[in-house]
């Protein structure tokens, strides 16, 4: 776990200090976050409710100060910022064209590589707009629709996020979904922490079930195989469902060897012991036969 976060914080950065420090800052100039912005200059949000959230943007370079060394947390995020950091945490490298923007424009390489992504679909190109709650969620269901897929139905994108988890709802008073609040880099911060979990957390999975998959063996009608191993915060489950409706469980490091005959089914999960947060999930509905379905929980 600790080499995926350092890999992951240090593809963060490098794409950060190319594309990220002047649309988070303001200005167009690069400078290192680690080297010019210390993480211990809390000056303006020591006490804010996001603190530990903009803590770990910095931390792992996926969110930007502003050159005077100050965060600005109430301060309404545009819309650069936010692409820029979605791009920051995806790690996005490939480009496709944005004529919306002409050439030698400060953002434009930013914008081409949220563009290959899918990240600006449906999305009106404005570097310097204001987000409300929709416009950001929007951007981040854009995004993320390669790892949960598409938005609830019936929902709007504010909607959708807040029912997620990901985005808290409007002042006591308000209608709970109210979708032209402001969105600010406090709040920003915390949703792109949910995300960059959220993307670490599927990434450990997969590796996870991978090295589950490959452990399996079928010879005369018995399976065998072993439960990778993670540390104390996943929870990793491969659970046999029995012809009698009993079901069989191995869990964390466990060896296993079961009799095929009597199996209906199978399923492997990892889970974050610290939110109940379901990283990935795989099932096997035609044992003896080890093909597999991937029924990680989708948005919808």
């Amino acid at each position: 776990m600790k080499i995926l976060w350092k890999g992951l914080g240090t593809s963060l950065m490098m794409v950060g200090i190319t594309i990220g420090q002047t649309l988070w800052g303001g200005t167009w100039g690069v400078y290192p976050a680690a080297a010019a912005q210390p993480l211990q200059t809390m000056s303006d949000f020591a006490a804010h409710p996001a603190k530990e959230s903009i803590l770990l943007g910095l931390q792992k370079g996926y969110i930007w100060k502003y050159p005077d060394g100050r965060f600005y947390p109430d301060k309404q995020i545009v819309q650069s910022q936010l692409v820029a950091s979605l791009v920051a945490i995806r790690g996005l490298k490939e480009t496709a064209p944005v004529p919306e923007l002409p050439v030698g424009h400060w953002a434009k390489g930013t914008y081409e590589r949220a563009q290959k992504a899918g990240i600006l679909a449906d999305v009106k190109i404005d570097p310097n707009k204001l987000l409300t709650k929709e416009e950001a969620a929007q951007l981040v269901f854009n995004a993320w629709k390669p790892y949960r897929g598409v938005k609830m139905k019936g929902y709007t994108h504010t909607g959708a996020l807040i029912t997620w988890g990901w985005m808290d709802p409007a002042p006591a008073g308000q209608p709970k979904f109210r979708e032209d609040l402001p969105v600010s880099r406090g709040d920003a911060a915390k949703i792109l922490q949910f995300l960059y979990d959220d993307k670490l957390q599927i990434e450990l999975g997969e590796k996870l079930w991978r090295e589950f998959h490959d452990s399996l063996n079928v010879k005369n009608g018995i399976l065998s195989g072993k439960i990778p191993s993670a540390d104390k915060n996943y929870y990793i489950n491969v659970q046999f469902f029995m012809k009698n409706n009993q079901i069989v469980g191995f869990e964390n490091g466990q060896n296993f060897t079961v009799n095929l005959s009597n199996i209906k089914t199978a399923g492997f999960i990892v889970m974050d012991r610290r939110d109940s947060t379901k990283s990935i999930s795989y099932s096997y509905p035609n044992l003896p036969n080890l093909n597999w379905e991937k029924t990680t929980q989708k948005f919808s």
